[in-house]
């Protein structure tokens, strides 16, 4: 079967349309003509795609994250080689990427950020738990779905392509300049703690509407995250509460340790916030309980202080017994003026 984009890719999948482009693949819509079912497909780079050690690096990372299966991560369904371009055939997720969401909307509903971001967490937190470091997150690579789903895309696709060089600081390398932790932007490696400040970063996007961090070019940037104090989000929106910001602070800290440890653990915390503020509704995530032998357990549940609960019944315990002493005392003094010998009869 033939059309304008030509042969089926790997004799299988025929492409019917474009999605889109990134700095590391083309995007098409395609149709599996095996499973009769639309599928996305990513064509990456042949520019890139043609060093050995991506090739090695892009099997391996591949395999590991088409075993991820979770609500919250785009499926994988195949990958393959077709006239030497590597191509990932994907779950096709109607909707648009939350960074396209927020260029419609501006700053989300407080609700609805916070939902999309429990969402991500519980996500990226299996990832965590399979070993699997995103290094590239940011609010391109969550597909947002018309059912409100959020999807996290691009596993492992940037730790192949930096093993083409790894000591580049690019796009296609530790991640975007936007969104890469401080010990990112000085040339380590990334660790879980690194995918949680990304994520902050993306929180306080998706809150406020812009980044934290904003400059001409990406040394500028990394220099920033590295050095400048993130600025309060209540100075781009008043309507910010405290414990939000205080999140938020603690996610964007410079060392990796001061941060939540993993997506799980800032995802529960958010979860606890959400309770606590009420207003802001909590669905059934696959978010699991912390481990018992995991030394930042009680971290999340502990972070903010549970509401105060008023026991009244002790409260009017209390009260009649305090008028009831408080009734003996004139009694006590009647019945005393009552004998001679009273202390109180002396002149």
């Amino acid at each position: 079967m033939i059309n304008s984009y030509g042969a089926p890719l790997g004799g299988r999948y025929e492409i019917v349309g474009s999605l889109g482009r990134g700095g590391m693949a083309e995007v098409y819509r395609a149709r599996d003509l095996s499973l009769q079912r639309e599928v996305a497909i990513k064509l990456l780079r042949d520019d890139f795609t043609s060093d050995p050690a991506f090739q090695a690096s892009f099997l391996h990372e591949a395999r590991a994250a088409a075993n991820l299966a979770h609500p919250n991560i785009v499926t994988i369904f195949d990958f393959g080689i077709d006239s030497g371009r590597y191509f990932i055939v994907l779950e096709l997720v109607p909707g648009t990427d939350l960074k396209t969401l927020i260029r419609r909307r501006g700053a989300l509903p407080i609700p609805e950020a916070v939902d999309l971001m429990i969402q991500i967490c519980a996500g990226v937190g299996y990832a965590h738990r399979a070993g699997l470091i995103h290094c590239d997150l940011k609010p391109q690579n969550v597909l947002v779905g018309n059912d409100g789903v959020a999807k996290i895309t691009d596993f492992g696709i940037a730790r192949a392509f930096a093993s083409i060089q790894p000591d580049e600081h690019s796009e296609v390398v530790w991640g975007s300049p936007l969104y890469f932790a401080p010990e990112q932007a000085a040339g380590r490696p990334p660790t879980f703690a690194s995918d949680v400040y990304a994520l902050g970063i993306t929180f306080f996007e998706i809150l406020t509407g812009r980044t934290p961090f904003q400059a001409d070019d990406a040394d500028e940037l990394a220099l920033l995250h590295q050095t400048a104090k993130p600025p309060r989000m209540s100075q781009f929106r008043p309507d910010i509460p405290e414990i939000l910001e205080q999140i938020t602070a603690k996610v964007l800290s410079k060392e990796p340790s001061a941060r939540y440890r993993t997506a799980d653990q800032f995802g529960r915390v958010l979860m606890t916030c959400a309770e606590q503020l009420q207003s802001l509704p909590v669905r059934s995530y696959q978010m699991p309980p912390p481990a018992e032998n995991d030394p930042d357990a009680s971290t999340s549940a502990m972070a903010f202080p549970s509401p105060v609960r008023i026991d009244w019944v002790a409260v009017i315990l209390a009260l009649l017994a305090f008028i009831a002493v408080g009734g003996l005392i004139p009694l006590w003094l009647w019945v005393c003026l009552l004998y001679p010998s009273c202390p109180l009869n002396s002149p």
